[in-house]
C-alpha cells in the first residue's frame, strides 16, 4: 500500500468516527470501515501521529476516538 492510499483510509476513519461523534471499539471501527486489519492500523498509526485520535482500554477492551 502508498502512503496515498493510508491517508485516504485515515481519512475514511476520521470522518467515521467525526459521525458518530464518541468513542468506539476497533471491532466496531473495522465493521464500519470494511479495512483488513493491516489497513486500518496503517490508517490508525497515521491519525495517531497526527495526534488526531486517542486509545484507551477499559476492561480489556480497546476504544478509539478523536482528539477533541
Amino acid at each position: 500500500m502508498i502512503k496515498n492510499e493510508i491517508g485516504i483510509r485515515a481519512g475514511a476513519i476520521w470522518e467515521y468516527l467525526s459521525s458518530i461523534n464518541r468513542e468506539c471499539t476497533f471491532k466496531e471501527l473495522k465493521k464500519a470501515v470494511s479495512m483488513k486489519d493491516r489497513d486500518l492500523y496503517l490508517a490508525l498509526g497515521w491519525l495517531s501521529r497526527e495526534n488526531k485520535i486517542l486509545f484507551a482500554f477499559k476492561e480489556d477492551v480497546e476504544y478509539i476516538s478523536l482528539i477533541q
